[in-house]
């Protein structure tokens, strides 16, 4: 062994610090360990499939819906679930779900990637557009609201699309590819905000329980630099481009924050979920009560869900009707827009097409 390392050492080599018997071909972000391909490969996947039975994020017999947009995390999400699906003999369903935006120059493109998953993968796939459920793409939208708060008309459409997508497909649950990354960046995004009621639940391993569909989080834990060296060196198809309308975003800025931290601490991504895991409300905070709108049956705390205020905002003419945030504010809106004698006129789709 002492004469493996040292020629290994010659030849400007350092073995994996996981098998010590090949060579090691990357730094683990995470750990900073040096490792060999086929290490990281087992490393990578045995974590998440321990975060899957810890957390009993699955039951045998379940249909579970892919949350797949044809980037990187959604399709390394698609390929690993579906090899532990096989080597664990979890007994689950799987299916690709796919959200089509409207965005000409993206989605479009990326979509023509989960189409190529679907076959390489051999997943059933299922796509809802904007335009079926809405009666708008994001391109409309755009050309209306302008670049400035587009970002909440697409998450808000979006969230609400999946739950009608899955619902479409009948599954149990639907797997998303949000990363530590994204969490950490959550986290820090609902403090600066002070957004009390999503703080207490953005580190959950599984949201919606109590909704129409749970969700669940597998890469949890999964450094999103893991999954982009996994994605390489398993040279699976993906789609790598920005979504061309989030330049801007607000969430950007948190990313760039905890890329800062990252660089300086590796193990920051994680101690902030831990801090957002440890975060404890005041008993006096009033939380908002979750009840079904009034319009679509969605899941809402309003009369109206966010989704069908800002899509009647559209409608209207008045796209930023939705914009606001204050409560007063959105219950005397929807006051004026019941008291509106067109209202009832209005020939436009509302953003419940189907029951829940």
């Amino acid at each position: 062994m002492e004469v493996a390392e040292s020629k290994s050492k010659k030849a400007g080599g350092r073995l994996c610090s996981t098998c010590n018997q090949r060579k090691a071909a990357l730094k683990r972000p995470k750990t900073l360990e040096q490792i060999c391909r086929e290490c990281f490969y087992e490393v990578f996947e045995e974590e998440i499939h321990q975060v899957i039975v810890g957390n009993q994020l699955f039951k045998p017999g379940e249909r579970i819906a892919i949350g797949a947009s044809g980037g990187k995390d959604s399709t390394v999400l698609a390929f690993v679930l579906s090899e532990l699906n096989r080597r664990h003999n979890y007994g689950l369903d799987l299916f690709l779900l796919s959200i089509d935006e409207g965005i000409s120059g993206y989605r479009d493109d990326s979509l023509e990637t989960v189409k190529r998953n679907e076959i390489q993968y051999g997943l059933p796939l299922k796509i809802v557009s904007y335009k079926d459920l809405y009666g708008w793409t994001m391109d409309e939208i755009v050309k209306v609201i302008g670049l400035k708060n587009n970002c909440t008309f697409c998450g808000v459409f979006r969230r609400q699309a999946l739950d009608r997508g899955a619902s479409l497909l009948k599954v149990d649950k639907i797997a998303t590819g949000h990363n530590a990354d994204d969490i950490a960046e959550t986290v820090l995004l609902n403090i600066l905000r002070g957004d009390i009621a999503r703080l207490s639940r953005c580190t959950l391993i599984t949201t919606g329980e109590d909704g129409p569909i749970p969700r669940c989080k597998p890469f949890k834990y999964t450094y999103e630099k893991e999954i982009v060296m996994y994605a390489y060196f398993k040279r699976l198809d993906y789609f790598s481009t920005e979504c061309i309308y989030s330049p801007n975003a607000y969430r950007g800025f948190a990313r760039e924050f905890i890329k800062d931290l990252e660089r300086l601490r590796p193990r920051a991504i994680l101690d902030i979920i831990k801090s957002g895991e440890n975060f404890r409300i005041s008993t006096s905070t009033k939380m908002p009560e979750q009840g079904t709108c009034e319009r679509c049956g969605y899941i809402s705390s309003q009369k109206w869900c966010k989704a069908c205020v800002l899509l009647e905002g559209l409608n209207r003419g008045l796209p930023k009707m939705g914009i606001v945030r204050s409560r007063g504010q959105n219950n005397e809106r929807t006051k004026d827009m019941k008291q509106n004698k067109g209202m009832k006129n209005i020939e436009s789709k509302q953003c419940g097409t189907m029951d829940f």
